[in-house]
This record gives C-alpha cells, sequence and structure tokens, in this order.
C-alpha cells in the first residue's frame, strides 16, 4: 500500500511556513542584530493581515493566535519566540496579549 508523504513538516514548530523558534540564545539574537531592527508594538485584539515580504521578529512580549486565511488551524506564539513568516501569507493575528516586537522584512 502507497502512503502519501505528509504535508507537515517533522518539526511540529513549523506551520503554514511558519517557524518558530523559542528561547533562542542571546548569541543568536545578537549575531542577527536584532536591538538594531524597528519595533512595533499593538494592544489586544483581531488584525488581518497580508505578509508582501518575509518577515522575521522576535516577540519581547505578548500571546498571538496566527490563522491563516481559510484556514481553521492555527499556529501560537509569544514572549521570546523568533518567528520567521513567509511571503505571501494572509492571515488574522489574534493577539490576546500585547506585542512589543523586534522586527525586519527580507529585501529580496
Amino acid at each position: 500500500m502507497a502512503t502519501a508523504s505528509s504535508s507537515t513538516a517533522p518539526d511540529s514548530s513549523s506551520n503554514f511556513g511558519i517557524i518558530i523558534e523559542s528561547n533562542p540564545l542571546s548569541s543568536r539574537l545578537s549575531e542577527l542584530g536584532i536591538k538594531s531592527w524597528p519595533k512595533w508594538g499593538c494592544p489586544p485584539g483581531k488584525y488581518t493581515l497580508k505578509f508582501d515580504a518575509e518577515e522575521t521578529c522576535y516577540l519581547l512580549k505578548g500571546k498571538v493566535k496566527v490563522t491563516p486565511k481559510g484556514s481553521s488551524e492555527f499556529v501560537e506564539f509569544g514572549a521570546g519566540d523568533l518567528v520567521i513568516i513567509p511571503k505571501g501569507l494572509s492571515c488574522t493575528w489574534d493577539v490576546s496579549v500585547a506585542v512589543d516586537k523586534y522586527y525586519k522584512f527580507d529585501s529580496t
């Protein structure tokens, strides 16, 4: 019997192309130059977003549930997580705890 290949990556922290690195080492954050990135924050609420470029962000505060457009599944991340969001993702951010983050868009 043939088995279909699974569409989910073996790394359970990667969903819908969103990559979550929990509590990265401070050396990793320094290597990325995170403290030189712009900061952004928002209060709790629901936000409809479309990413026209890949975004890498590091959450200082907050808790977010991301639901891709047309999906009933979601991905959660929060304070202390380094997150990569793929270009082209349309989603809803359900922010339960106000977000404060460093972010950078891929310039390619």
